[in-house]
């Protein structure tokens, strides 16, 4: 038998109503607050980043490829890449990729209602399609008319700014280089997406690709570039790296740009994010080591007498030490596991209702997500109790200046 244990198990269960058990209940409670502030900040900070790179990846896919343009000049004669259907299937080969897309992409002047907004249209073909994360409300363009589709869907931040809604007509200026006239079509909002995302949001619209290529004076099979969709953002450089080291040539002017290289800017205050949600598990983590070493230091001191029968019965220091260490492990695992079920609680709460809301023009998404890492909610777990167990042999030294002599000479 582990007597220690035995001890501490006993000890735990028969204190019920005396201040010992008011003590160890607060260390309960206090750990479990803890744990459950440190799952669900990692929790909210992994939805967050998940909810704000699924809807970037949902609009432009996880690679580009495109021509190579040094000073990222955004030219309107940047030189026309032919579409490969070679390189496409060699891509599609590529482990993880699941779809590619031809585009084209040209800067425009909408004009409606004598208002006017400056967008980037993005020229698609039939069987291109937005990715979870972004919601559409009317229709897809309909690719049927053999010149072009005269359709465009437009964000929401942008029709609202125009005051235009699904059905309406709008015109489209496209300036061209040396001329002071600018080329006009006249077009349908054929559906209106939103994202949420603002530098999405506020620039992008979506057209016919042959529209496009007849607005440059393209051929059909001129493009700007390819949209790669992956299954999982994390194989994106390595996709990149393989499709410019051994699927196109140094001479024919193509680069591979990944969505964190588009949006570094995003992607450094995803990072911040990540700072600030260490600086808060390892606050929580300090917070449940003190509470969890007071709360054994007022234990030991209030069981001076059962030290003090127990070391003159012949205990070790070792094995008196170990009992008040079984205590601090089983409060721990009591707390620990207190604490996931509150914050798996509130998690699924907050799914379900959306209870916290949050100001989409700055944070991108209406409710405060949340998702549940099951490795990191495991690793919070073992952390903070091999913390507090470790943690707990300095209180543990005040056993060594416990004299049964002197604690017992009053019994």
């Amino acid at each position: 038998m582990n007597l220690p244990f035995f001890i501490a198990r006993r000890y735990l269960v028969k204190q019920k109503g005396t201040f010992s058990s008011f003590i160890i209940k607060i260390a309960i409670v206090a750990t479990a607050l803890s744990v459950a502030v440190m799952i669900l900040s990692a929790a909210v900070i992994t939805g967050f980043k998940t909810t704000i790179t699924e809807k970037l990846f949902a609009f432009n896919g996880h690679v580009h490829l495109e021509t190579y343009d040094p000073t990222n000049s955004n030219s309107l004669t940047l030189k026309p890449l032919s579409v490969d259907n070679r390189l496409i299937s060699e891509i599609k080969k590529i482990p993880h990729v699941q779809q590619v897309f031809p585009f084209t992409q040209r800067p425009t002047i909408i004009q409606v209602h004598n208002q006017i907004e400056g967008i980037q249209l993005k020229g698609i073909d039939k069987d291109f399609h937005f990715l979870k994360g972004i919601t559409l409300t009317g229709k897809q363009i309909d690719f049927t008319d053999s010149a072009y589709a005269k359709q465009i869907i437009l964000s929401q931040t942008t029709a609202n700014r125009l005051s235009v809604a699904v059905g309406d007509t709008v015109q489209l200026n496209f300036i061209e280089a040396g001329s002071a006239l600018p080329r006009i079509r006249r077009v349908t909002v054929a559906g209106i997406y939103h994202s949420g995302m603002e530098e999405i949001d506020k620039s992008f619209g979506i057209c016919d690709t042959r529209l496009l290529q007849r607005i440059n004076n393209w051929q059909a099979n001129n493009i700007n570039g390819y949209q790669i969709n992956l299954e999982n953002e994390k194989y994106s450089d390595t996709v990149a790296n393989y499709i410019i080291s051994n699927l196109v040539s140094n001479s024919s002017g193509i680069t591979a740009y990944t969505i964190p290289d588009l949006y570094a800017g995003i992607y450094d205050w995803l990072s911040i994010t990540n700072t600030n949600s260490m600086i808060l598990l390892v606050i929580m983590g300090i917070v449940a080591i003190i509470n969890m070493a007071t709360v054994l230091l007022i234990v030991m001191v209030d069981r001076t007498t059962m030290i003090g029968i127990l070391k003159s019965l012949g205990m070790s220091y070792g094995g008196t030490r170990n009992i008040f260490l079984y205590i601090a492990a089983l409060v721990g695992i009591a707390g620990t596991l207190g604490g996931n079920l509150l914050a798996l609680v509130l998690c699924w709460i907050q799914t379900k209702y959306g209870i916290i809301q949050m100001n989409e023009d700055t944070y991108y998404m209406k409710y405060a997500p949340v998702k549940i890492i099951w490795w990191q909610v495991g690793l919070i777990d073992v952390v903070t109790l091999l913390l507090c167990v470790l943690c707990m042999w300095l209180p543990t030294l005040y056993i060594r200046r416990i004299q049964p002599a002197k604690v017992l000479q009053f019994k």
